[in-house]
């Protein structure tokens, strides 16, 4: 995918955590624990605030490898323990101790007690470990397909990418759902796509919300639900206005009554062009059916807009204004990397989005066939 800028849309909710007010069962909170087969160094603490952990103290580790450390916690709030720079455990503390124990000699030996917000917390590192070792064996295989220029397995490893992010999602939902109303379950959000997720994320944030009443980290979470709201599934598609190659205003309700995959890409993005034969052969398949594309070029000049039209051999309709990411269509639909689709029914509400590939030939078949 074709990046305007580095970022993401949401960060993993850890950093955010803070309350307007204090809330009942203020007070000391005690982080005790055992550690087995310590290494040398220093096991640190910090706390998550603002947008990066703030280191609060060193921890003192007797010769038995036990420690203890009162901390006051007055609002839910997601912690760090550095062991000695080779084991992260991450805990969600409000109102119980927690006692934490693990054996540098067995990496599966991790046992929490007490706080049951940071026991759920364990679900989620879980989740995230496996997921990045299978994202890892992708990213070597698709190195290595790429040295080798072998296109077919690179589509193979795109498609399966494309089923790992889906099942991930699937997993991440059943594990939020699996923690009930602790407020371990923020710790998740980060890693929901908000363009596919956006119901059940804004369902979530609005029972937290009812939870922990004027908490900042879920009213800035809100605003941005807000601010994606209206591009959400079963939203009506905003209107885009832009000129054709001939300088032809076209509207994409113009397509109203037609089943319409809104494409942003451009000349320059090469997985827009490595994908454009895959759409002309859906658009082949199905246009006299009522599937219909309405292109939207993040070029800035005329002439390779037209030309990669040309040597694409894309008829379906065409717009630009020319202003790369800054385009107003980008602006409206909140585009900073491309490719990116949206699919629109006939009434023109959103009914998928970012499909290509065998995702956008699965979508159609069941619209069509």
């Amino acid at each position: 995918m074709m990046n305007k800028m580095n970022g993401i849309v949401f960060l993993l909710l850890l950093s955010f955590f803070s309350c307007e007010e204090k809330q009942k069962n203020e007070g000391m909170v005690e982080i005790s624990g055992t550690i087995e087969n310590a290494r040398v160094g220093a096991v640190i603490l910090s706390q998550f605030t603002d947008s990066r952990p703030k280191v609060l103290d060193t921890l003192e580790v007797d010769n038995n490898g036990k420690f203890s450390y009162q901390v006051e916690v007055n609002t839910p709030t997601f912690y760090e323990l550095n062991m000695y720079g080779e084991k992260i455990i991450r805990l969600a503390l409000y109102n119980e101790d927690v006692d934490i124990s693990y054996d540098f000699a067995n990496p599966e030996s991790l046992v929490i007690n007490g706080s049951q917000d940071s026991q759920e917390m364990q679900k989620i590192e879980k989740l995230m470990e496996s997921y990045q070792t299978k994202v890892n064996a992708l990213n070597e295989s698709y190195y290595q397909a790429m040295g080798e220029n072998n296109t077919e397995k690179i589509k193979e490893i795109q498609t399966e990418a494309m089923l790992l992010e889906s099942n991930q999602s699937t997993e991440v939902k059943n594990v939020i759902n699996s923690m009930g109303d602790s407020f371990a379950s923020l710790a998740a959000i980060g890693l929901l796509n908000p363009k596919n997720e956006f119901q059940f994320m804004d369902s979530l944030v609005a029972k937290l919300d009812e939870i922990y009443p004027e908490t900042k980290s879920i009213i800035q979470i809100k605003q941005q639900l807000d601010e994606m709201r209206a591009l959400s599934m079963g939203q009506i598609a905003p209107e885009i206005e832009l000129p054709n190659p001939d300088g032809e205003v076209i509207k994409l309700s113009d397509l109203r009554g037609k089943y319409v995959m809104i494409d942003f890409w451009a000349a320059w993005c090469k997985p827009c062009r490595e994908e454009n034969p895959n759409v002309v052969r859906l658009y082949n398949q199905y246009n006299e059916k009522g599937f219909e594309v309405f292109g939207v070029s993040l070029d800035r000049t005329k002439e390779a807009w037209v030309d990669a039209i040309a040597e694409d051999g894309l008829t379906w309709t065409q717009v630009s204004d020319l202003q790369y990411f800054n385009s107003a269509a980008a602006e409206t639909y909140q585009v900073n990397a491309i490719p990116a689709t949206y699919l629109i029914d006939p009434d023109g509400k959103i009914i998928g989005k970012d499909l290509r590939g065998p995702s956008l030939e699965a979508k159609l078949a069941e619209i069509f066939d």
